[in-house]
């Protein structure tokens, strides 16, 4: 059985002056329905040169209506570029250089994922799809 987990670590001392903040926490990526860690994993760098809305994941590299778990970095340095993220024409948000997402995704007809860099020069994004 396949074990996957997922953590993130927050800590700042300055968000509230006088307050320190530690946060942190785990989880394991299970299949839909059980305790069977999810096992397939799709992962890759892309690099695009115009500021066209593209596909970056479609539904039919994983099981639709699954415990399917996508990963998103904009790999960017300049703190002018950004990333956005949508899904069903519905934009999620934008990542802008360095920032990254995790999010769960119930692929399915038209729930694919799009992306639209900011700028037609070469921007660069990483993914991993953690998936049934």
């Amino acid at each position: 059985m396949a074990t996957t987990t997922a953590s993130i670590s927050i800590a700042s001392s300055d968000i509230i002056p006088g307050m320190a903040m530690n946060y942190y926490k785990t989880a394991t990526l299970n299949k839909a329905g059980g305790c069977v860690g999810l096992e397939k994993i799709q992962s890759g760098t892309r690099e695009y040169t115009s500021a066209s809305q593209v596909e970056l994941l479609d539904e039919s590299v994983v099981t639709t209506d699954k415990a399917n778990k996508v990963y998103i970095k904009n790999l960017s340095t300049d703190a002018t570029e950004w990333i956005e993220v949508a899904m069903q024409a519905e934009v999620l948000g934008r990542l802008y250089a360095g920032d990254w997402m995790f999010i769960p995704w119930s692929a399915g007809s038209s729930n694919n994922i799009q992306v639209q860099p900011s700028v037609a020069s070469s921007m660069k994004l990483e993914y991993v799809l953690v998936h049934e």
